[in-house]
């Protein structure tokens, strides 16, 4: 962006009072979090293993490879130590400033909560949540990261525990999806950032704003 941009910019946020930032991966890179389809992104690392990126994060997989799931999941798709970075921080920021700024995040990390925003419509879900598929007993994210096993149990049932993200082959929460698309339908300010839109149906939910600023931040060129 050039500082014309930059001020335009500046001057359509300071002149907006509803704001609502649909985020991707791409929000999250500062934060030492892989992107997806970039050049170094997590679809285009090359590590030696037998099964595509895209394959290993399906339900179907999920099931039918669990030790595999968790293998890649928690070395490609969980950062622990990640901490919001300035995007983070600066939308969650727009509240103290008396604006709604509702996030819709494709991300799974939590780092828009993390920073601060209030309003946030996970669109594929948690890392920090998981869920016992026997006795349906919620965890945080401990329950993956510090099991000794390959494939987390409950400690209370045995059942086999499955993180609350949104995999290949799952439909998106309804309750999600409503609020993330009134959240967009009211805002007077559309701002997209980092991400390539490609993922659908979270990407189609933008066709839902009805107002005149629409701002794209990304760093290569997206179908809109």
């Amino acid at each position: 962006m050039n500082q014309k941009e930059i001020l335009t910019l500046h001057e359509m946020i300071e002149n907006s009072s509803r704001i609502a930032v649909f985020s991707g991966a791409g929000i999250s890179v500062p934060s030492g979090i892989p992107d997806f389809r970039s050049a170094n992104g997590i679809y285009n690392q090359k590590d030696g293993c037998t099964y595509e990126p895209e394959e290993m994060v399906s339900h179907s997989f999920f099931f039918s490879h669990t030790a595999d799931f968790y293998d890649f999941y928690r070395t490609k798709m969980v950062y622990e130590e990640a901490k919001p970075n300035a995007a983070h921080l600066y939308f969650a920021g727009l509240q103290e400033k008396g604006k709604k700024a509702p996030v819709i995040t494709q991300n799974i990390d939590g780092l828009h909560q993390a920073a601060g925003s209030r309003e946030v419509y996970e669109l594929h879900g948690s890392i920090h949540r998981n869920i016992c598929l026997k006795c349906h007993r919620k965890f945080d994210l401990s329950v993956v990261t510090g099991s000794k096993e390959a494939i987390p149990r409950c400690p209370h049932c045995g059942g086999l525990i499955k993180p609350d993200v949104v995999l290949y082959e799952e439909s998106l929460d309804q309750d999600v999806i409503r609020g993330a698309v009134h959240a967009i339908s009211k805002a007077d300010m559309l701002i997209i950032v980092g991400t390539s839109l490609s993922v659908y149906p979270a990407a189609s939910f933008i066709q839902y704003y009805r107002g005149n600023k629409l701002v794209l931040l990304n760093l290569s060129r997206t179908s809109a």
